[in-house]
Order: C-alpha cells, then sequence, then structure tokens
C-alpha cells in the first residue's frame, strides 16, 4: 500500500473507533466490540470500492478485508489511547508520592 493510500483508510479507523467508543457507552459487553468494528469496517469498506476512485483495492473481496482489518485497527488505536493515558496517570500518582 502507497503512503498515498493511507488517507484513504485512515477515516475507515477513525470511524470505526468512534462507533467502538459508542458502543462502549451503550454498556453492550465489551467481547462483542472487535466484530461490531471489524464488521462496520468491512461494510465500510465497500463503500469506499464504490465510492473512492483512489480506494486502495483491485477487487470487492481486497476491499471488504482492508476494511476489517482498519476496523480491527480501531481497537488497537484504544488500546494505546488507554496505556498513554493510564501510563500518565500512573506518572502523576508516582510524582506525588515523592
Amino acid at each position: 500500500m502507497e503512503f498515498s493510500n493511507l488517507a484513504t483508510v485512515l477515516p475507515i479507523v477513525a470511524i470505526c473507533y468512534l462507533a467502538g467508543m459508542g458502543v462502549k457507552a451503550f454498556k453492550i459487553k465489551k467481547r462483542f466490540i472487535p466484530f461490531i468494528v471489524g464488521s462496520l469496517g468491512g461494510a465500510l469498506g465497500i463503500v469506499g470500492y464504490f465510492i473512492m476512485s483512489s480506494f486502495p483495492a483491485n477487487d470487492l473481496v481486497t476491499a471488504i478485508a482492508i476494511g476489517i482489518i482498519s476496523g480491527l485497527a480501531s481497537t488497537g488505536v484504544n488500546e494505546t489511547v488507554k496505556t498513554i493515558t493510564k501510563k500518565d496517570a500512573t506518572q502523576s500518582d508516582d510524582e506525588q508520592q515523592e
């Protein structure tokens, strides 16, 4: 995937991340979130394939796979954000104890 195609995939990650946060707000069990964002990513991959001329897929199956992987990447983004904010909170606690 070329760097220029990254701009066509990042919106899928962002939309799926926000959808995952919304699902979490509705108190749905956390184990279903990857399935939901992966499915949404697959659907957005199909939409991107038909609407965007620069979408990085040559066929529908590849578009769905790119969408699913982008959707699942949003769970990794969420874990990264949680780790960074947790680490900052831990550092603040350590600084207060000194």
